[in-house]
């Protein structure tokens, strides 16, 4: 079918809510194929893909030796049954999820501690365990569980600007009015947000980084004293909330916190986790282990398959054997085709140093945004990134956000240039660069040289 075509078919038969169909049928491109870092549409027309389809295709679209993965797993077994009669790859993947999280941080720990003599007695324990979901606000949903099974405490400290997944139960802790609003009389509410200290924003009154994150400490101080508080949870960087990066201590000021009320750190890394911001999770820029980790997106390339991790004596102590019938569970938990693909996924990303890559072309991205240099009595633009997570805000002279400025941008990089990109931030003016982990610094250049481009000179 054309483009034309497929969208007249959404326009008469998905809900109205879900794809934005431009009414002279200009958005959106509609996807035929894709492979590597490129994207065809239903027309033809060939596209370089600057958003990974969502930070997915990490090591591409239709990674052969994912696609391998996936397709013999079809073959051979294409359906198990979740928490009943498993499957080997389910149990293959726990292991590996457990070796790249717990076990490897247990290991740097204790390298560190022996050089310094002095242990961490807070280290969790060697391994980890995984509760395997198929979205990435499953996993979220299956964290909160295991915060309110271990510690008893319903409330959830999160932050402003957060997007945890549009769940029930995600939803308590997704902050952003647009998604939360029309469903508010069907909410818990147990969620309670304090302001997500910003690096990447000048602070009121030159506030310095120190002072921030005093304030942040404070209100999250109150919220323990008030509340029963049994988790915190946060995205290490913000991606959809508008690829916002906090200070340096923001994380560990967490982890103390923590530590300090016996409540649970659970960082939502389903889109930083797998080498995005340089690191394999972006918890590592600062050496914080948090309790629990939620992955997704990239895990699989391509396929619906989550995971929420928690160390192994936090998992145990919260969640009791089963006795037979599953307190937590789904049809398609753990599901085999997934497994293989993640499988092959981490192994692609490790064999081919791409965690590394991200964190070296991340240098030349940013600083190639950095460049672009817009006449300013028009426009302000603001690079900000780490690895290959970057984002250009683009603001109007006075500060406030250019909204329908970088929203035509977005769509003339698209239609004019040939390149995909995605706009974040509650007002959608930072323009998200998430490309796959397999990029070549000439698609980068190519494509920052084309936004600047398009910008007023």
């Amino acid at each position: 079918m054309t483009t034309r075509e497929t969208l007249q078919l959404l326009r008469a038969y998905e809900s109205r809510n879900v794809t934005f169909i431009a009414p002279d049928g200009s958005w959106p491109i509609v996807w035929e194929r894709a492979r590597g870092v490129r994207v065809w549409d239903a027309d033809g027309r060939d596209y370089l893909d600057f958003t990974a389809a969502f930070g997915v295709a990490a090591t591409g679209h239709a990674n052969p030796r994912v696609v391998k993965a996936g397709q013999q797993q079809m073959a051979k077994l294409l359906h198990a049954m979740g928490d009943v009669h498993p499957h080997a790859l389910k149990a293959e993947l726990a292991r590996e999820l457990s070796r790249i999280t717990f076990e490897r941080w247990q290991g740097k720990s204790e390298a560190k501690s022996s050089k310094s003599k002095v242990a961490d007695r807070r280290t969790p324990a060697t391994t980890g365990k995984t509760i395997f979901c198929n979205s990435g606000s499953e996993a979220v949903e299956a964290a909160l569980k295991t915060a309110l099974l271990a510690t008893g405490k319903p409330g959830v400290i999160a932050f402003e600007g957060a997007y945890h997944g549009l769940g029930y139960g995600a939803l308590n802790v997704t902050q952003r009015a647009h998604f939360r609003a029309p469903f508010r009389n069907q909410l818990r509410e147990f969620g309670h947000f304090v302001p997500f200290p910003k690096a990447n924003t000048a602070a009121p009154g030159g506030q310095q980084p120190g002072s921030i994150l005093a304030e942040t400490e404070a209100q999250m101080q109150s919220l323990f004293q008030r509340e029963r508080i049994g988790a915190v949870l946060v995205e290490p960087v913000q991606v959809r909330g508008g690829i916002n990066l906090p200070p340096p201590g923001f994380l560990p000021l967490l982890r103390r916190l923590c530590n300090e009320h016996h409540a649970l750190l659970i960082l939502d890394e389903i889109y930083t986790g797998f080498g995005r911001t340089g690191r394999w999770f972006a918890c590592e820029h600062s050496g914080t282990v948090p309790d629990v980790i939620c992955l997704g997106k990239a895990l699989t390339g391509g396929f619906p398959l989550s995971a929420c991790v928690g160390h192994a004596d936090l998992m145990d102590a919260a969640w009791a054997p089963s006795s037979g019938e599953a307190i937590h569970t789904s049809t398609f938990l753990g599901h085999p085709v997934g497994c293989a693909m993640a499988l092959a996924q981490i192994k692609e990303i490790k064999d081919r140093e791409l965690v590394q890559r991200s964190a070296e072309l991340g240098e030349l991205l940013l600083a190639s945004l950095s460049a672009l240099d817009p006449q300013p009595s028009t426009l302000v633009v603001t690079p900000r990134g780490l690895g290959l997570l970057a984002g250009l805000e683009v603001c109007l002279p006075d500060g406030s956000p250019a909204t329908e400025v970088a929203l035509n941008l977005v769509k003339a990089m698209v239609h004019e240039r040939g390149f995909i990109l995605l706009p974040e931030g509650e007002h959608s003016n930072v323009i998200g660069f998430t490309p796959p982990l397999t990029i070549s610094s000439n698609q980068l250049w190519m494509a920052v040289h084309a936004l600047g481009l398009l910008l007023p000179r």
